[in-house]
């Protein structure tokens, strides 16, 4: 079961591909969500060294970087080697 936890969110990295889905007004729209009522859904990342990658969860992350916040709710999803 996964365990929700606290990360800073200038340790999570966003991956080139992924950054190119983001569509504005739709984190833009989550922003104006997430200040009405928090942050509902956390986001997925897998550890990479002492930091993070986005593996879901690029609107939320990016809203709660232009709303000024600091950390994120998430999951840590351990990848598995294939």
């Amino acid at each position: 079961m996964l365990q929700k936890t606290v990360f800073p969110i200038n340790r999570v990295r966003v991956p080139v591909k992924r950054a190119k889905t983001l569509d504005i007004a739709k984190m833009t729209e989550l922003a104006e969500n997430i200040l009405e009522h928090g942050q509902l859904t956390p986001i997925r990342v897998r550890a990479d060294g002492e930091n993070f990658v986005l593996i879901e969860g690029l609107h939320r992350l990016e809203a709660l970087k232009a709303l000024g916040e600091k950390t994120v709710d998430g999951y840590l999803v351990h990848a598995r080697l294939h």
